[in-house]
């Protein structure tokens, strides 16, 4: 049975699912979900996809999962692929998820939205400059544990580099620029020469707007 994730090319965090599900083999597909439209704000779309009105939301069979760090694992789970040759780096992998959601992929999420899908006229500038001085330490973070390593965690790529990179490709400027942090350039580069790899764009639908 074919896996469904609803998602949107936008999303990081949709993408960290995404990533997961295509380079661990599995069989799934997009359905795209009209965020910028309104679309998970509405009564309907909670009530029928998810409560939280947020995405990715996987769907295989009966399952419905949330949260792109639990569909991760599912896809570990299911895939065999992805998730670490033991238990120590299983817990290694949890930790760089864990720091990830907490101090990349949230800042990094809110400041991409806040500097390029507001108005101009709305967009707060000292909560931007007070989330990019935040991310700047959080590169510094990766950028020397990534030092004489090709991956995170292991001698092959896991989930822990999926959910880590989730932001890091997207255009859009946010404040970070991969010439800055040399090590985090070269993992980025040896992550697009994986087999399957994609650009969230071309991995995902992306909105009209």
């Amino acid at each position: 049975m074919t896996i469904d994730l609803h998602c949107f090319g936008e999303s990081g965090n949709a993408y960290k699912a995404a990533l997961a599900l295509e380079l661990s083999g599995l069989d799934w597909r997009p359905v795209f979900v009209d965020f910028f439209g309104g679309e998970t704000r509405s009564a309907a779309w909670r009530a029928a996809v998810n409560p939280m009105g947020e995405v990715p939301v996987m769907v295989d069979g009966d399952l419905r999962l949330t949260q792109s760090g639990v569909i991760q694992d599912y896809a570990v789970e299911k895939s065999g692929r992805l998730g670490g040759a033991d238990p120590a780096e299983r817990r290694e992998i949890w930790r760089w998820v864990l720091w990830d959601n907490h101090k990349l992929s949230s800042q990094a999420g809110m400041t991409r939205f806040l500097m390029n899908f507001l108005p101009e006229d709305k967009r707060p500038q000292p909560v931007i400059d007070f989330a990019q001085a935040r991310l700047r330490a959080a590169y510094a973070v990766l950028n020397a544990h990534l030092q004489g390593r090709d991956w995170l965690v292991g001698r092959s790529v896991t989930v822990a580099d999926l959910s880590c990179c989730g932001y890091l490709y997207y255009p859009e400027p946010f404040g970070f620029d991969r010439a800055e942090w040399p090590e985090i350039d070269r993992w980025l580069t040896t992550l697009q020469s994986l087999d399957g790899w994609k650009h969230p764009y071309d991995l995902m639908p992306r909105s009209a707007a």
